[in-house]
């Protein structure tokens, strides 16, 4: 007579799927970075682009970041991952990628709203730099979670 064991639980966890990916720790991330990176590239847009060379940056690593994020979050949404190991290492890769570059981008946005202060439309360009600035350090501090936290789950 043969025994049957019984089936061996998987021990390694799931990736999420569908509304699950906004109840999961380091993919819930991912909706706010969009919508911080969204504000930091709305304020540098309303400030006529004052410094080019330096918000021409930021501009750039805001929309392409948010982009990117938007098209891996349908594919979570959408279940495009087929829970492979490799949209971890994706994922990681990408967001741990994405933090460096919002760093140097929330520097440069710094360094414009300091320029900003003495110009000449100066109260209100540099309000609206200020809050850029605070966006982008909020978004890269997003990106930075959700990179290192796929590491603890």
């Amino acid at each position: 007579m043969a025994s049957a064991s019984p089936p061996v639980a998987s021990t390694q966890p799931t990736l999420p799927s569908g509304p699950a990916v906004f109840k999961t720790v380091p993919y819930a991330f991912i909706l706010p970075e969009i919508l911080c990176g969204t504000w930091v590239w709305i304020l540098i847009s309303a400030t006529s682009v004052s410094f080019p060379l330096l918000q021409g940056w930021v501009m750039y690593v805001s929309l392409s970041s948010c982009l990117i994020s938007l098209l891996l979050l349908i594919s979570y949404l959408f279940g495009f991952h087929k829970n492979s190991e490799n949209w971890k290492v994706l994922d990681s890769l990408y967001h741990g990628a994405t933090a460096i570059l919002y760093m140097s981008a929330a520097v440069l946005q710094a360094n414009a709203t300091i320029r900003s202060e003495l110009g000449p439309n100066s109260p209100l360009y540099y309000q609206l730099n200020s809050a850029a600035s605070f966006f982008a350090f909020i978004t890269t501090f997003l990106y930075i979670l959700h990179a290192f936290s796929i590491y603890y789950q």
